[in-house]
């Protein structure tokens, strides 16, 4: 089902139970936004499919998606990514012109990101079989920021959320359907090396980091308690959300909380490091939007609570059900 690719509850079953089972390994069980592997440099290796529907959205296209896509991959895990490959499924009559575009696009955010494309093959499949052009990118960087892991949080660490939330799924939801809206909302696509780079030299302060693509801010903070005995407790007037997101979700009847994001990150801290945190993250490239959300605390063990505006307490779970398909 289309759920199974939501990020949400369905996908984490497609993972478990299929999966881990078969693949089973070191590098693999912990389940991270990459995999570090042994060795005397040791390797952050990602890897990701793009599928996304428009091709081409407000702020960015699927070319520019695939490189930072899996470059912040790369990034959450601790590594600092240096190579890319670039695989690519073009339906036959999909115009030069487009490719050409697309192409330009990959090697402009791989230049903003410090990689290079180093690999790839290409496949061209009969028309009405391949919807244009999808992408495969795998990214290999070497280990700057050991031991990032939800393991490693503790009660009282605070919760940092890098930006604006929501903006990518709402941008490319509103420009796919056809609803005669105007607005300036563009995705937040973008590579977060440099501010990945500046978060390492807080060494074990920061615990773990992680882009909450699909499924959102509410999905990836729900896998960091999941089978803990700790909770993360947000506040809902903390979160910065932009009003054009807010109201464009209210249209679509979405939820910024679940939406993608494409050039965000959460950073779970040390509690007395978390203002330095903070302001290092404001004056990284992408980062002037920080806040400081939420904390860990061990009220309800395994859970994400949110406490409202008025002064309501709401709790979030994992993203059910597809609501954003082909975000990414």
């Amino acid at each position: 089902m289309l759920d199974h690719g939501s990020g949400g509850k369905k996908s984490a079953a497609l993972v478990s139970e299929i999966f881990l089972p078969a693949f089973s390994n070191a590098a693999l069980d912990t389940l991270g936004d990459g995999a570090v592997m042994a060795g005397a440099d040791r390797l952050v290796m990602s890897t990701d499919s793009f599928v996304i529907a428009p091709r081409f959205f407000p702020g960015g296209d699927i070319g520019k998606l695939s490189v930072c896509g899996t470059v912040n991959d790369v990034c959450m895990a601790g590594g600092e990514p240096k190579y890319l490959s670039l695989g690519l499924i073009l339906e036959e009559g999909l115009e030069v012109d487009e490719l050409q575009s697309i192409a330009a696009s990959i090697a402009m955010a791989a230049g903003e990101a410090g990689v290079h494309i180093v690999t790839g093959d290409t496949k061209v499949v009969e028309r009405g079989k391949g919807d244009g052009v999808y992408i495969n990118t795998a990214g290999v960087g070497f280990l700057r920021h050991a031991g990032l892991s939800p393991a490693r949080m503790r009660e009282g660490d605070a919760v940092i959320v890098s930006g604006a939330i929501g903006d990518h799924g709402t941008a490319v939801m509103l420009c796919r359907k056809d609803l005669g809206i105007q607005s300036s909302l563009c995705s937040d696509c973008a590579p977060l090396t440099g501010m990945c780079k500046a978060l390492a030299a807080f060494g074990s302060d920061v615990r773990v980091l992680r882009d909450p693509t699909r499924g959102g801010v509410a999905t990836a903070l729900n896998e960091f308690v999941e089978g803990t005995g700790l909770c993360i407790e947000l506040m809902e007037d903390d979160i910065p959300i932009r009003e054009e997101v807010r109201a464009g979700c209210d249209l679509l009847g979405l939820d910024p909380l679940y939406c993608a994001n494409e050039g965000k990150l959460i950073a779970v801290v040390a509690a007395e490091r978390a203002e330095a945190v903070l302001s290092a993250i404001q004056n990284a490239p992408y980062g002037e939007n920080a806040a400081i959300i939420g904390r860990v605390s061990a009220r309800s063990a395994g859970r994400v609570l949110l406490h409202t505006g008025i002064a309501g307490t709401r709790m979030l779970t994992k993203l059910t059900g597809a609501a954003l398909p082909r975000i990414c």
